[in-house]
């Protein structure tokens, strides 16, 4: 039987405004919900690492440990490996994985990790089989996704409807879900997960600087290749209207008074130990 594999298209791409965006996270923003769990000595999956910023965080928060970052795009983990050498780090590793059929054995880690990873896969579930596979009896599954349509902002500035409607519209048609936030609970039960704590966590921003930086990532990717040409080959949106809609992103981040909440959802799931056998 072939193994299961990869279908979605990453909506994103690896536009200079991305990885901006991808390379500003760090564990403490961005899996604060985690880090109560890390021990010193854990070993740790980091799926869709991206530059390596968390990866190398995790890399720190674990010194007697080890973390392996993996991600779809062979390209990008060059720049994962500098981040993890410009630190010093010894005890992190990368390479190329697709979530679906990871090439490691059964329960192999203390620690299995993905952010904004299962937003874009097509099959979040299969992806949470394997992420509890690999995880050791009594370690953790644990995922963060954005949640699209909880995303809040004010001033109401015409056109940034329509960047909601239309990025939700490419993203699905790429095979993704970026409502992933709110379905995590759903697909880690589905995956076979069983002591799942299911919360929230929020990004927001609302200073001049904030305002400048998110309003201004979103306008670029907006119009980079990667999104655009998806938009526009799919039928979705022409030129002309994702000019509009860039150009709604830094009228909004012009606004004194803007304010903008990204929701996530976020699971840590305990993978249950092994049943002792009967003597």
């Amino acid at each position: 039987m072939p193994k299961p594999r990869e279908t979605a298209v990453y909506t994103h791409g690896h536009h200079a405004s991305v990885l901006r965006s991808h390379t500003w996270r760090t564990a403490a923003n961005s899996a604060a919900y985690l880090l109560g769990s890390l021990e010193p000595h854990m070993r740790i999956l980091d799926i869709g690492c991206g530059p390596g910023t968390i990866t190398a965080d995790l890399a720190e928060l674990v010194p007697d440990g080890h973390v392996t970052g993996v991600d779809r795009a062979p390209g990008i983990l060059e720049r994962a490996r500098a981040t993890a050498s410009e630190r010093g780090l010894a005890n992190v590793e990368f390479a190329v994985a697709d979530v679906h059929a990871l090439d490691y054995p059964d329960d192999t880690f203390c620690v299995v990790h993905a952010h904004q990873v299962l937003q874009h896969v097509g099959d979040p579930v299969q992806a949470l089989r394997e992420m509890k596979r690999v995880t050791r009896p009594g370690g953790f599954v644990a995922a963060r996704d954005g949640d699209y349509a909880a995303m809040t902002w004010y001033p109401e500035v015409p056109g940034m409807d329509t960047w909601l409607d239309l990025y939700r519209r490419v993203a699905r048609a790429n095979g993704g879900e970026p409502d992933a936030g709110r379905r995590l609970k759903s697909w880690a039960l589905s995956a076979g997960l069983t002591d799942v704590t299911a919360t929230s966590g929020t990004w927001t921003f609302s200073t001049p600087r904030e305002r400048e930086w998110w309003s201004g990532l979103w306008a670029e990717r907006t119009l980079a290749p990667a999104y655009a040409e998806r938009a526009v080959e799919g039928g979705h949106a022409t030129e002309r209207e994702l000019r509009a809609v860039s150009e709604a992103w830094r009228e909004w981040g012009r606004r004194e008074d803007g304010w903008f909440a990204v929701l996530h959802g976020e699971i840590l799931c305990r993978k249950e130990e092994a049943a002792a056998s009967g003597g």
